[in-house]
């Protein structure tokens, strides 16, 4: 496929030029313009295209599970071993991580509720354990907090709020959504780390009154609460990081964007077996409504 590209603009760009940039060499590609291409190389030459254009829909976000995956629910037989290859002569590979700080503060005297979590991310129905934590964007008019929730069972986030402050009304206004959107269940188990806002008699009401169950982090162990870590690490790398933002609203716009119309909806995630969050729960959802239906 890079041979093809030389050919056709070699009339524009010197062909040794292109060949430095796209790492051939120029008497390997003088080499394929007076042979016909092999079998292989033809299909070779068609699944990059396929890997390019998956790529690129994704921003760049795709490594070889997830590309493979696309391919293979499309009709593709291929292995991953030979999707990771071609990425790797192709020079892809998905934006890199970025470390970033914490922004609790836990060094205050209010309450704390027993880690009933207890590092067990599982959850084999809706609305059985849920986590929820605070991250950080920065814009040019100052950082910018987002408050998450995410159910366990599908990684969905299920509610979310920003702002310019670091308060209760923040992680109040994140568990009100994910309530209004999994209208209101009981018995739930909601994880957080032990910061002030999640310790305030705000939040600690609206959990009670709803009848969810609190649970919190040890102090300083953010492994306790990996799965909402892993989720801001995805949107850290996949979008912040390579973004700077003027305004606030800038920030916000991007985030709803990427939690709504593609995390949620398309983006798939390792522990659903590859599926994106809401494709996860309607397959499931499915699987048991036959079940029952035979049941019955």
């Amino acid at each position: 496929m890079r041979y093809e590209f030389i050919k056709m603009h070699k009339k524009a760009y010197p062909v040794t030029l292109m060949c430095d940039i796209l790492r051939v060499s120029s008497s390997g590609f003088y080499g394929w313009l007076v042979r016909p291409p092999s079998q292989r190389s033809l299909i070779n030459d068609e699944l990059d295209c396929k890997i390019l254009t998956i790529y690129r829909q994704h921003k760049s976000r795709y490594g070889s599970p997830r590309i493979h995956k696309e391919l293979v629910e499309s009709g593709e037989t291929v292995s991953r071993k030979l999707v990771a290859g071609r990425m790797v002569k192709l020079d892809l590979r998905a934006v890199a991580a970025k470390k970033f700080k914490v922004t609790t503060d836990s060094n205050h005297a209010k309450p704390v509720a027993e880690n009933l979590l207890n590092q067990d991310f599982f959850a084999d129905r809706l609305n059985q354990k849920w986590v929820s934590d605070i991250t950080y964007i920065y814009t040019s008019e100052g950082w910018l907090y987002l408050a998450t929730v995410m159910d366990l069972y599908s990684r969905a986030v299920i509610g979310w709020s920003m702002g310019k402050r670091i308060n209760k009304e923040l992680v109040c206004d994140a568990l009100t959504m994910a309530l209004f959107r999994r209208k209101f269940p009981k018995g739930v188990i909601v994880h957080s780390d032990r910061g002030s806002q999640y310790c305030s008699k705000k939040y600690q009401k609206l959990l009670k009154n709803n009848g969810l169950i609190c649970s919190m982090s040890g102090k300083g162990c953010c492994y306790d609460n990996a799965a909402m870590e892993s989720f801001f690490h995805t949107l850290k790398v996949e979008l912040v990081h390579r973004i700077t933002y003027k305004t606030r609203q800038e920030a916000k716009n991007d985030i709803f964007q990427y939690i709504e119309t593609y995390y949620n909806l398309i983006r798939r995630h390792s522990a659903n077996d590859f599926q994106a969050p809401t494709v996860f729960e309607k397959m499931n959802e499915n699987s048991l409504n036959k079940l029952s239906t035979k049941v019955g």
